[in-house]
């Protein structure tokens, strides 16, 4: 990659972190419109254009992305998402208990400002290896950065979605009970934490972990979603262990 685009890389995911998603999508688009094989770029992109409504190039994206890396679990939610935006409810349901069933030291003093801007440079090394698959290395790369900002539960978030990919899901539950012992209402670490219950194929406590959510914030879409999916597929099963019932 030449430094131009190493330059738009930086920029677009800098941007895409502040949320200012309008300004992160054409250099994001560079990068992609180069072929650099980067599933966590396809993923922004279709963050982006779902936010903006536009699901058919955000499908793309999202199918893009899980091309390059098939165990990119976060990108397969967000394709489910954006198939049942798309009412291909069938799809969606189907990709994303998919994706939940198969998932595979700081040294001298530093200021504070630095240890952030440090923290958060492992967090982009760790989102790189994530994406291509690597996630033990994406671990460590986020043990890292929470080794000088522990109290950072975004990157603690990351690191727990990181260790349910890399087929961990134990570790990753230890992970979101610290975080929500922290931080109660971290409605993200709510979320991942009734997901993650449902990978380890406790069905039951992933319902009444997101129905406590849906019914804290019935405004979550996305919460409700997957509490339908999950129901869904509880009752199934249910149905298949008792035809006759």
């Amino acid at each position: 990659m030449d430094e131009k685009l190493r330059e738009a890389l930086a920029a677009g995911r800098d941007l895409y972190r502040q949320k200012e998603f309008l300004r992160a999508e054409p250099y994001l688009a560079q990068v992609a419109q180069a072929n650099v094989p980067y599933a966590d770029v396809y993923n922004m992109l279709g963050v982006i254009y779902h936010d903006m409504g536009q699901f058919s190039r955000a499908q793309q994206c999202f199918e893009e992305a899980i091309k390059i890396n098939p165990a990119y679990t976060e990108a397969s939610l967000n394709l489910a998402v954006t198939y049942n935006d798309m009412g291909r409810y069938a799809d969606a349901k189907e990709l994303y208990l998919g994706a939940l069933t198969s998932s595979t030291r700081p040294g001298g003093k530093l200021d504070s400002f630095v240890m952030g801007k440090l923290a958060n440079m492992y967090a982009d090394i760790a989102s790189v290896f994530s994406a291509a698959g690597a996630f033990e290395e994406a671990i460590g790369e986020y043990r890292r950065a929470l080794a000088l900002r522990p109290t950072f539960v975004d990157l603690r978030l990351k690191l727990a979605e990181a260790l349910r990919d890399a087929g961990r899901p134990q570790d990753a539950l230890r992970e979101l009970k610290a975080i929500l012992a922290q931080n109660p209402d971290y409605l993200p670490a709510r979320i991942h934490h009734g997901l993650t219950l449902f990978s380890t194929g406790d069905a039951a406590a992933a319902i009444g972990e997101l129905a406590q959510v849906v019914a804290d914030h019935p405004e979550n879409a996305r919460a409700k979603l997957y509490l339908d999916m999950i129901r869904s597929h509880a009752a199934k099963v249910a149905g298949d262990k008792n035809p006759s019932a």
